[in-house]
């Protein structure tokens, strides 16, 4: 393969995780249209991961397993884990890398939390395009959750988190509005 060819297919694959970025956003966009705080703050089942208020802080539950027992967790949970993973990429492969589970705490209003996801979108968007694709093929930017992996495969990764999320936020909004029109 020469150097012509590994360009035209590190584009395909740009293109490829932008489309995929692209849909990723627009149906969290869609899910996220019209979210309330209350909603958010719902808990869609006796159990589950959640955030908790204290002291003016909002925590986060972490999981001690990922068993289905644990029960389903909120929506305020899950735009928590979307600030958490995305902080933590930008963070270990853009930054210092030393920022932790512990340090990303949940804005508290649903006003804040779309502003704080829009932040990292566009920080992370601006990340993409302007690293080189040496850099994109390379592994020495990919840190956290996994290394020793190409960049392009990190990416891949943040839009499946991303869907993931997106769907999960999505299902429990289904739960909610059938709950509320039942009563």
């Amino acid at each position: 393969m020469n150097s012509k060819d590994i360009q035209n297919s590190t584009e395909s694959v740009r293109k490829a995780l932008k489309f995929q970025f692209d849909i990723s956003c627009q149906i969290l966009d869609l899910h996220l249209t019209g979210l309330d705080d209350e909603e958010c703050l719902w808990r869609p089942g006796a159990r589950g991961l959640h955030v908790t208020e204290t002291l003016d802080v909002w925590h986060a539950d972490w999981p001690d397993t990922e068993a289905y027992d644990i029960g389903p967790s909120s929506i305020a949970w899950l735009t928590w884990h979307i600030i958490f993973w995305w902080s933590m990429v930008l963070n270990h492969s853009f930054g210092d890398e030393t920022l932790t589970r512990e340090n990303v705490r949940w804005p508290g209003t649903m006003m804040t939390v779309r502003d704080k996801i829009t932040q990292l979108r566009n920080e992370w968007s601006i990340k993409l395009e302007t690293l080189s694709d040496a850099e994109f093929l390379s592994c020495k930017r990919t840190k956290w959750p996994f290394n020793d992996r190409p960049f392009y495969e990190l990416a891949a990764w943040l839009n499946l988190e991303l869907m993931k999320n997106a769907s999960e936020i999505g299902y429990c909004r289904f739960l909610y509005a059938s709950q509320k029109s039942s009563l």
